[in-house]
């Protein structure tokens, strides 16, 4: 594997309206599915169980766990790099708050348009998989 590439798992959670959260980091005026780096030997629902518990202070339910695809993008916040995320739509208990290193939250349409600046790969693979798939739902 390339030491450019950075392994992620990223969420697709969606409130009743059928809005799409998305989170902001500290430092950064680009929004992105929550979710995080995989860690030696995590598979990939325990990276995304941790990454939500620590992001936004929820549980995962795994048993809603929908595998949405494997995407791969230019990094937005590491310059030079290329991110490669295993996507899921999952439920969770709990109401999601911005905690660690995340500053701020948004819910927007799937579909757009969208009202804060969206990562490329979530705006171009992530999103309109998750469009894509609750079609056929």
């Amino acid at each position: 594997m390339s030491a450019d590439l950075i392994r992620t798992v990223a969420a697709v959670i969606a409130n009743d309206a059928g809005e799409v959260l998305l989170v902001r980091k500290r430092a950064s005026d680009t929004f992105i599915q929550p979710g995080g780096k995989i860690e030696p030997g995590e598979a990939w629902l325990e990276t995304l169980a941790r990454e939500l518990e620590e992001e936004l202070g929820v549980r995962l339910d795994p048993a809603t766990a929908v595998h949405l695809g494997e995407f791969e993008e230019r990094a937005v916040h590491e310059p030079g790099r290329r991110v490669r995320a295993q996507a899921f739509h999952v439920s969770v208990v709990g109401t999601p708050s911005p905690q660690a290193e995340i500053e701020a939250m948004a819910w927007v349409d799937p579909q757009g348009p969208r009202d804060v600046r969206v990562a490329p790969l979530s705006a171009g693979h992530i999103l309109p998989a998750f469009v894509a798939w609750r079609r056929t739902a």
